[in-house]
C-alpha cells in the first residue's frame, strides 16, 4: 500500500486575524484530522492545532513600514507592495524551510504564499504541490500561474472556463461548515452570554468593521428605518476605519445597536444562536463562510442579490439588489417579520447539511489530493 499523503494547510494571518480565509485554514485541517488524513496546520501566530512561523504581522509597525518604503522601490513586483504582502512574504519563506521536503500537499488561499512556493516547486526546490483556491477573488494573472486551481462556486467555475490555460486542473469544491457546532440552540442563554436583551428582535452581522467592500455604514443607515424594538449586533475583525464606524453607529442608532470587534471566533456558535436573523451587506464575497455558519444555526439570511450568494444560501435566503437605493433597507424590513423567519430557517438548515456539511465535502477535497499527487505540473 502506498504512503498516506502529507498534506500542509497554511495561513499567513492564523492566529492574529480573523476573517474567512483563516476561518477555512483552521476548519479544513480539523476536518482532515478527523477524517484520518495526516495533516498539519501552520500559522502566522500561536494557536492551538497549528504550528507557528515567524512572520512580519501585517498590522504591526515592521510590515506596515516595510511595505511603505518599498512601495516607492516598486515593491508590488516582487510580493511588498502591501502590509499583507510582506507578511505573507515572510510567512512563505520560513513556511518553504518546513515543508520543502516532508510533504505532498499545499493547500492555501493566501495567493502570494501560492505563487512563492509554487515557484519553489516548479524549480525542485520544493516538494509539496501547491493547490490554490481563489477565496481572495484574485485577477486572472494570478490564477493563469497555477498548475492546480480550486474554486468555490459553480459560478466562478463557469467563468473561469474561457480564461483556463490549457493543462491547468480546475476543482469546484466549496467551502463547508461544522453542522454540529453551528446548530440551532439556546437563545435565551445565548443572549445573556453577551449581555442582549431577551426581548429585542436581533439581527446580526459578521464582517470586518469597514466601509469598504463589507458595506458596514450603509447597513447602520438602513437600519435606521427599523422599529425601535429591533437591534442590529455587528462582530467582525477591527479595521483602520473600525473606531469611526462605532462612534458612527452609536451616534445614530444609540442603545439599538452594538459592536462585538475582535470576538474569538469559539465564541462565534453562540453569537448566532442569540440572533433571529443575519445580514450580509457586502456586494459580493468569494465565497462568505458566515453565511454558511448562519444558516446551520438556523438563521433566515438576506444577502445581495449574485449567482454566487443564491448557490450558497439556496432556500434560506432573501435577495435583493444593495446596489440599488433603498433595497438594503427594504430587505431589513422584510427580515423582520417572524413568519418569513420561521419558514427561511427550517429550509436553510437543511439546505446546509445536505451540500455544505463537512463530511459531504471532505470526501471531495480528499479525491482532489489524490488526483493532485498523480498529475503532472502543466508547462506555462
Amino acid at each position: 500500500m502506498s504512503a498516506p499523503l502529507r498534506i500542509a494547510v497554511a495561513c499567513s494571518g492564523l492566529g492574529h486575524i480573523q476573517r474567512g480565509i483563516e476561518s477555512w485554514a483552521a476548519d479544513l485541517a480539523l476536518a482532515l484530522r478527523r477524517s484520518g488524513a495526516d495533516v498539519t496546520l501552520f500559522g502566522g501566530a500561536s494557536m492551538e492545532g497549528a504550528v507557528a512561523l515567524p512572520t512580519f504581522r501585517r498590522t504591526e509597525s515592521p510590515a506596515i513600514a516595510l511595505a511603505r518604503w518599498l512601495r516607492h522601490l516598486g515593491g508590488w513586483r516582487y510580493g511588498m507592495g502591501s502590509a499583507y504582502d510582506v507578511e505573507q512574504t515572510s510567512f512563505a519563506f520560513n513556511l518553504w524551510r518546513r515543508v520543502r521536503r516532508r510533504f505532498d500537499i499545499l493547500h492555501v488561499q493566501d495567493p502570494m504564499i501560492a505563487i512563492w512556493l509554487d515557484r519553489a516547486n516548479r524549480v525542485g526546490l520544493s516538494r509539496p504541490k501547491v493547490i490554490y483556491a481563489n477565496g481572495t477573488g484574485e485577477n486572472a494573472s494570478v490564477m493563469r500561474r497555477f498548475s492546480f486551481l480550486q474554486l468555490l462556486t459553480q459560478a466562478a467555475a463557469d467563468d473561469w472556463q474561457r480564461l483556463r490555460p490549457a493543462g491547468q486542473m480546475v476543482f469546484t469544491i466549496p467551502n463547508f461548515i461544522d453542522t454540529q457546532r453551528f446548530q440551532p440552540g439556546d437563545r435565551a442563554a445565548a443572549r445573556e452570554r453577551f449581555g442582549l436583551p431577551p426581548d429585542r428582535t436581533i439581527i446580526l452581522c459578521c464582517a470586518a468593521i469597514r466601509r469598504f467592500h463589507k458595506r458596514i455604514d450603509s447597513l447602520t443607515r438602513a437600519f435606521a428605518g427599523m422599529p425601535s424594538d429591533a437591534m442590529l449586533v455587528i462582530a467582525g475583525g477591527r479595521e483602520a476605519d473600525t473606531e469611526e464606524l462605532i462612534a458612527e453607529g452609536t451616534a445614530l442608532l444609540g442603545g439599538r445597536i452594538r459592536f462585538l470587534p475582535n470576538l474569538p471566533r469559539d465564541h462565534m456558535s453562540d453569537l448566532y444562536r442569540a440572533a433571529d436573523a443575519f445580514v450580509l451587506p457586502s456586494l459580493h464575497e468569494m465565497f462568505g463562510i458566515v453565511l454558511l455558519e448562519a444558516l446551520a444555526t438556523g438563521l433566515p439570511v438576506l444577502c445581495n442579490d449574485t449567482p454566487d450568494f443564491r448557490a450558497i444560501v439556496g432556500g434560506g435566503g432573501l435577495y435583493r439588489d444593495f446596489s440599488a437605493d433603498g433595497e438594503l433597507e427594504a430587505g431589513l424590513a422584510c427580515l423582520l417579520d417572524p413568519v418569513t423567519r420561521g419558514k427561511l430557517a427550517k429550509i436553510g438548515r437543511a439546505h446546509v447539511e445536505q451540500n455544505f456539511a463537512e463530511t459531504v465535502v471532505t470526501g471531495a477535497i480528499t479525491a482532489m489530493y489524490q488526483s493532485i499527487q498523480a498529475a503532472p505540473l502543466y508547462v506555462r
